[in-house]
């Protein structure tokens, strides 16, 4: 960690011979610690820490972006003086709206000192508590345990100077038996939040349920899809539907459909970074202050996420969300999505089902079939049960469902009251925080043998 003043003036002082009409400078640090564990030992250990510095220049209405992973003045001198050279080599941009001026951010607590110092001793400790869950059943555990910390800074020649402490921690395990396996996982700001005991009962609790798992013919079903589930489906989501891009572009499934009932009305889908349940995070990579942003509310067709140069195209302001300059191709990205809770515990929802399907977690899902539709496919994994008169009766081998998000949801039955924040590639600086959905109709279009 370098802290806000020696880090900030150091930007400054390479920004400073600049010689573009517009600079902008984005610094991402981090400092990450990784354990494996498989066949309940722990086989890897690795640490890494990186500086990450993008320069965005612009000259006139052309814009270059360069970046190097040095604070040695020489090195950021060249790489700006690259990024104004490839400047020069761009086609202008028209509708480029220029960088934003300064703007005031939400004070936020995004940094746990303890998490911070979290050591390779104190991660090993925390996977024996895990191991010894699954030696209990004479099971096996597999995962990893990351902890991090890290600091983000965005400053640009308007006067634009903001700057953020991060840390976070999250494990993932999966509890085997010969016939079976148990998926849980946990994430956080605060290493402390995560109960590495309980996660691991859950693991090996739906590891020893789903022993000896039967087939079941493929159809609809009615569904529980656990958080991990949901939020597996919401990466893609938002990958396809969520951001400007899309939208102004047609191919999202919100395109053309503001206003309009496009699932029940119990589902609510929103963005919001300056909740602290999820990954709080008070600005987005230009700069902008983060906005909460809502996507369906009460099964209402409502908005998407804005970057500033989106939102030259489609006519809006920038609601906050761009990411760094060299992946601005991609448009704006959602990242704090939270699904709004209901009243109803999980235990009571898996008792309201006659007969259907209990998924833990998703994978390989493709979410590229028909955007407009939001129709996903993937494969169940780590936990696939049957439900029979309100009561998970055993495991089954694993289904590939093929549905659109739209349909499947207009049956929303019940979203749990307990949500859980769901760790994603973009976890650093945020995750989502999503319950438990009961769906009265999901289609899966294949089974396997396992």
């Amino acid at each position: 960690m370098i802290g806000r003043e020696k880090l900030i003036a150091r930007l400054r002082q390479v920004m400073a011979h600049s010689t573009a009409d517009e600079t902008e400078v984005v610094f991402v640090g981090n400092d990450s610690g990784l354990t494996r564990y498989a066949n309940s030992y722990i086989h890897q250990n690795v640490y890494e820490s990186n500086n990450r510095v993008l320069f965005r220049t612009v000259l006139g209405k052309r814009v270059g972006v360069a970046s190097c992973n040095s604070l040695v003045l020489a090195d950021l001198r060249k790489t700006l003086a690259d990024s104004i050279e490839i400047a020069r080599q761009q086609r202008e941009n028209p509708i480029f709206p220029g960088l934003p001026k300064p703007a005031k951010y939400k004070a936020l607590e995004t940094f746990d000192e303890a998490t911070a110092r979290f050591s390779p001793n104190d991660r090993a400790k925390a996977v024996k508590k895990v191991i010894a869950e699954s030696n209990r059943k004479k099971f096996t555990m597999a995962g990893s345990l990351s902890t991090e910390c890290g600091e983000i800074a965005v400053i640009n020649s308007h006067g634009v100077e903001a700057y953020q402490p991060i840390s976070s921690a999250s494990i993932n395990m999966i509890a085997m038996s010969d016939t079976s396996s148990g998926y849980a996982a946990g994430t956080s700001r605060r290493v402390s939040d995560i109960d590495f005991t309980t996660l691991a009962r859950i693991a090996v609790g739906k590891c020893d349920q789903s022993q000896n798992p039967r087939q079941t013919e493929p159809g609809e079903y009615e569904v529980i899809l656990e958080p991990p589930a949901v939020g597996e489906m919401l990466e893609w989501i938002n990958y396809v539907g969520l951001g400007a891009k899309p939208f102004v572009q047609k191919t999202s499934f919100l395109s053309g459909r503001i206003g309009r009932k496009i699932t029940s009305d119990k589902v609510t889908l929103y963005d919001n970074a300056l909740d602290t349940r999820s990954a709080a995070f008070p600005f987005d990579f230009e700069g902008v202050p983060k906005k909460k942003v809502p996507f369906i509310e009460k099964g209402v067709a409502k908005g998407v996420v804005y970057d500033r140069a989106w939102a030259k195209k489609g006519g809006k302001k920038s609601t906050g969300h761009a990411i760094t300059a060299d992946d601005a191709a991609e448009g704006a990205f959602a990242l704090n999505i939270f699904m709004a809770p209901g009243k109803v515990k999980r235990e009571k929802m898996i008792s309201a089902v006659k007969r259907g399907i209990l998924v833990t977690r998703f994978h390989y899902i493709n979410g590229l079939i028909d955007t407009r539709n939001m129709v996903l496919t993937g494969m169940t994994r780590d936990g696939t049960f049957l439900i029979e008169n309100g009561e998970i009766v055993g495991g089954l081998k694993n289904l590939r469902f093929t549905d659109s998000f739209m349909r499947a949801f207009k049956s929303t039955v019940a979203m749990s009251k307990e949500t859980e924040c769901i760790d994603s590639w973009w976890s650093g600086v945020g995750c989502m925080t999503v319950p438990a959905v009961h769906l009265g109709s999901f289609r899966f279009s294949g089974k396997t043998e396992f």
